[in-house]
């Protein structure tokens, strides 16, 4: 490779899928669709609908090839995200607003197409929840692959590609990386995205370095160009000088070894060195993470998300459906167990179906569990499908959101409905099932201990259990300082969760970001949580710190951390203990 002298780039995005990858840019084209915008007579609008639909099927022919294709090369676990696009395409509020737009306003395929698109993107760009937030990338995809039917624009392959390549893209849908040659390209860019995209996501599960959202990549590189591509800090380095190169190329060999090293850790159990057990499992919102989720250790499912079953959709999923999906999870993942959680929405009409009016605070509104109560026709579906997928493995039920005894009481009995319904059809399911709930509100943090005799186990959402006790929007970028994980208030209400958790013989579990962060990891075990749920790639780097640590020596770091009076200071003292007692483990 020959390296630049003075042209030397670096660029800041976002870190979607850890590792160092260093080659050529190849320049793919997956730039936005430029279109006409064109009103038409009342004659031609007929002509104008046929064009759409004739497009729209012409893109599913696409997709279902793709289907088949990858059905083939890497078997049903990836086929999820096809899927859905497929759905897009054959059935959907996308397809009936463009259709609807082309003859309420007599406008042209193209125009009503990219209104569409538009549209969906101001829609969940409002919301909260970043998982769901990015979703918009899938009706992207969707309709800019149906635009270049329209304006006649090829697909451009990602197969005409050298060894050691880095595909630089506008964007990239999960099919592009699914049919990637992994002996060729080695990682990719892209102006758009974001960490839980798609994308990101299959990036991720099939450990290809990626960085995304860096705005203008694709203006910024040239073909045949020497990048650099580091997923772990989101930085990618165009034409480096000689140092840097060298520089990365080590860090590449370190990052490498310790991955050989972190994974033979993959059969060990996560036992502390004085013989405390946690169990490591993983976040997952798609069939697709589940081989990543093995490969890194993961015991089993501690938070499987249900939302992406009611994104996009004209009518609500049926119990049938929701079964189908649920069991092909529980199978996967057998023998290992899996926690479903039920809906977690806001009152923000992310599911259309439910008729919701426009609230001024969402986010304290008709959403989660209350949306689930006031609507039980759409939640007993729900739980019998759950119920029905207990009998093919070992499954738990957890509930979001939930603020009091009330709630879970009035939780429990829809669930012993459902129950008593299946028992009566002679329908088979695991009739001993444990219940949890989501401790994510200062009210249920207060409460833990009368909760704690209602149900199976806790998990604690630190994501919302911050944001709500610190009156922090996390999304907010001008907050963002604020935003403490180890704020005192934050750590006195893990310490009284897990106290009146275990007070009733219960699991304290966490699903939330701070479980696979691996520098809280001592504070997380000093406290005495039994299970910690993570992002797949955390779980090696958690258990190996896990397996250095003594539970003895992280009570005593926990009951000194609660002596301080801000965050500031039990981050300090937090990171002098871990330099001291583990050093070598969070580098």
């Amino acid at each position: 490779m020959g390296l630049a002298k003075n042209s030397k780039r670096q660029i800041q995005g976002v870190g979607a899928s850890p590792g160092i990858a260093i080659g050529q840019v190849k320049i793919t084209d997956r730039s936005r669709v430029a279109i006409h915008e064109e009103y038409l007579s009342a004659s031609e609008v007929p002509g104008e609908v046929l064009r759409l639909i004739e497009a729209l099927e012409q893109a599913k022919d696409e997709f279902v090839a793709v289907r088949e294709q990858l059905a083939e090369e890497h078997g049903p676990e990836h086929l999820y995200v096809i899927d859905t696009h497929l759905m897009m395409l054959q059935d959907s509020m996308f397809k009936r607003e463009a259709l609807a737009l082309i003859e309420s306003d007599a406008i042209n395929a193209e125009w009503a197409l990219k209104r569409t698109i538009l549209k969906f993107r101001d829609f969940f760009a409002a919301i909260e929840d970043d998982y769901l937030r990015e979703r918009v990338g899938d009706i992207e995809i969707v309709g800019e692959r149906v635009l270049r039917k329209l304006v006649g624009k090829q697909h451009e392959s990602l197969n005409n590609v050298h060894s050691l390549s880095l595909v630089v893209a506008h964007d990239l849908s999960p099919a592009d990386i699914l049919q990637i040659d992994r002996q060729k390209i080695i990682g990719f860019v892209t102006d758009l995205g974001g960490k839980t995209s798609h994308s990101a996501i299959l990036a991720r599960s099939l450990e290809i370095p990626a960085v995304v959202g860096l705005e203008r990549i694709t203006s910024e590189a040239n073909d045949g160009e020497i990048m650099i591509i580091d997923g772990s800090a989101g930085i990618v380095i165009i034409n480096p000088d000689e140092e840097t190169f060298r520089e990365y190329l080590k860090r590449k060999q370190h990052y490498e070894y310790i991955d050989r090293e972190l994974a033979k850790l993959r059969d060990l159990p996560a036992v502390t060195s004085d013989g405390y057990r946690i169990s490591l499992k993983g976040n997952v919102e798609f069939i697709e993470e589940i081989p990543s989720l093995k490969e890194h250790g993961g015991e089993g499912i501690g938070l499987y998300r249900t939302e992406m079953l009611f994104f996009n959709r004209e009518e609500l999923p049926g119990e049938e459906e929701q079964f189908a999906h649920y069991a092909a999870i529980v199978r996967e993942m057998a023998p290992k167990p899996v926690t479903i959680r039920t809906l977690d929405v806001g009152g923000d009409k992310f599911v259309p179906d439910l008729n919701l009016d426009d609230e001024l605070n969402p986010a304290l509104g008709l959403r989660a569990i209350r949306l689930s109560l006031r609507k039980p026709e759409t939640f007993k579906p729900q739980l019998r499908a759950i119920l029905r997928a207990s009998a093919l493995g070992k499954v738990r039920i957890f509930f979001p959101m939930i603020s009091g005894v009330v709630e879970i009481r009035a939780v429990k009995k829809l669930l012993e409905e459902a129950k008593l319904e299946l028992q009566s059809e002679g329908v088979p399911y695991d009739r001993n099932i444990e219940i949890g709930i989501m401790i994510e509100i200062p009210s249920a943090v207060i409460i833990a201990d009368l909760l704690a005799q209602e149900v199976d186990f806790f998990s604690v959402g630190t994501n919302d259990l911050i944001q709500y006790s610190l009156a922090i929007d996390r999304t907010n970028e001008h907050l963002a300082n604020l935003y403490e994980p180890l704020h005192p208030a934050v750590l006195r209400s893990l310490k009284m969760v897990v106290d009146a958790a275990h007070a009733a013989g219960i699991d304290a579990c966490m699903c939330g970001e701070m479980a696979g962060e691996s520098q809280y990891l001592p504070i997380l075990l000093g406290l005495g949580f039994d299970e910690l749920s993570m992002n797949s790639i955390s779980i090696p780097r958690v258990k190996e710190i896990l397996r250095r640590c003594s539970l003895a020596e992280a009570e005593q770091l926990v009951t000194k951390a609660l002596t301080f009076r801000t965050a500031e200071e039990i981050d300090g003292f937090l990171k002098s203990e871990i330099t001291a007692r583990y050093a070598g483990s969070f580098d």
